[in-house]
């Protein structure tokens, strides 16, 4: 009888088990989009992100068209967008698939900036951008993964005209009115006295403030307090020291840090910058959860073009589950061209063959396979995230290899860069890249 009675409970185990795996990653249908209930509370000077009843810290990641399962499998909770429609998904099929893998979006509403020509001096084109806000909103407000509605990313860059500050409060004031359920933000970059004084005085119905910061991040919790910002606030974006944060080199390329280099950096911005403040910091998106090409196409991603993690994947792995994963990214411990750095101003002579080196670590003892390209200097070059064109790779140039040692034939005069990518068998790989001058 015990027998059979165990026989019974563990098969209805089994069946719960079951149907509550299908529930999660079974498709959003129309009957399921009841809204989640998202607000602000206040507990004993601290500010409380809180999701249906319950307590969110956010987790997460700036996400545009990068891996949704494998955010989920690192045990992130949320990623934002830019934008509801980005060209490849629309934002019902991003909000699905963020439901599918448990994670909730901040979700990025386009606004008209001036540097790339909008005029808030113009009634007529702010009423317009207004209404068409409204219709997106209008259409995702219900959906049981929407977290945050982010309003305009990087306002604050290149303008002049505070008007649109006062544009960015009607948009929220419109969306608490269609939207009782979820808080509003919008994202500066950088934090200055001017941006802060603009959103206390001109954007009072904002619920969160937003800051986007990279290697100065460790200084914002003094800036919050020297500002006077008293409310809650997140980090949208913050990573891999910025393109104009390095030193240069003497003919002006910026010297980016390789893979090893910005992941020591992500642990140390993230305790230092944003779990440095427990009470007003609700949490953080490090960017970017993918791969852009912005000045190279290994600066700002996480991922490489191929889909492979980097060491700063470990990082954010580490950071939001306490443990690190089970296997390890390459690290790179040491990488020389013709045996300079490159902050040594490396330059050489025209169609000669050179050798560079990489010293790389693996924790597992991984057999490391080794790749090299040669490309022309980014001349593509935008501001505030906008698209950049990738150079095209020069092929041919590659005369041998052995391991991490390379021989190649230098192009012809120009600037360039010598990439390296060790990767370790198991989707992950370590990168760098080397600026040099040809004479």
């Amino acid at each position: 009888m015990l027998r059979l009675v165990f026989v019974l409970n563990f098969c209805i185990f089994l069946s719960c088990k079951q149907n509550t795996e299908s529930k999660k990653t079974a498709p959003v249908t129309q009957t399921e989009l009841n809204p989640s209930k998202v607000e602000i509370q206040q507990d004993g000077g601290k500010f409380k992100l809180m999701v249906n009843g319950e307590d969110f810290y956010i987790k997460g990641a700036g996400l545009e068209f990068g891996n949704v399962p494998a955010l989920a499998k690192h045990k992130a909770n949320s990623f934002r967008t830019w934008r509801t429609e980005n060209g490849r998904k629309s934002a019902k099929e991003v909000l699905d698939e963020a439901y599918e893998n448990g994670l909730m979006v901040t979700m990025g509403i386009e606004v008209g900036r001036e540097r790339h020509g909008f005029d808030y001096d113009d009634p007529e084109m702010v009423q317009k951008q207004l209404v068409a806000i409204k219709k997106q909103v209008l259409s995702l407000k219900d959906h049981p993964a929407l977290l945050i509605w982010g309003i305009g990313n990087e306002l604050n860059l290149h303008y002049t005209n505070p008007k649109v500050w006062d544009a960015v409060n009607e948009i929220s004031k419109m969306i608490h009115q269609v939207d009782p359920n979820h808080p509003t933000t919008t994202s500066l970059a950088g934090l200055a006295q001017k941006e802060i004084d603009y959103i206390k005085e001109r954007c009072t119905d904002l619920d969160i403030l937003s800051v986007q910061m990279y290697g100065d991040l460790p200084d914002l919790p003094k800036l919050i307090k020297k500002f006077d910002w008293k409310g809650p606030y997140m980090v949208t974006e913050w990573g891999a020291t910025g393109h104009w944060e390095v030193p240069t080199t003497k003919w002006g390329a910026p010297i980016e840090e390789h893979s090893s280099v910005k992941a020591t950096n992500y642990l140390k911005r993230f305790n230092g910058g944003i779990a440095a403040d427990s009470l007003q910091c609700i949490g953080s998106y490090v960017f970017l959860w993918g791969n852009k090409q912005e000045r190279t196409p290994t600066w700002y991603g996480i991922f490489l073009e191929d889909g492979k993690e980097t060491e700063s994947v470990d990082v954010m792995h580490y950071i939001w589950n306490g443990t690190w994963p089970e296997n390890r990214t390459p690290i790179i411990e040491d990488f020389k061209l013709e045996g300079k750095t490159a902050y040594e101003n490396v330059e050489l002579e025209a169609n000669k063959q050179y050798s560079a080196e990489i010293l790389v670590k693996d924790y597992e003892d991984d057999d490391i396979k080794y790749s090299w390209e040669i490309m022309p200097e980014s001349t593509d070059l935008k501001d505030g995230g906008d698209a950049e064109a990738r150079p095209e790779a020069i092929t041919g140039l590659i005369v041998s290899q052995n391991g991490g040692s390379v021989v190649f034939k230098s192009p012809g005069a120009g600037v360039y860069r010598l990439f390296v990518y060790a990767a370790d068998g198991y989707d992950q790989a370590a990168a760098a890249n080397i600026p040099f001058r040809v004479n």
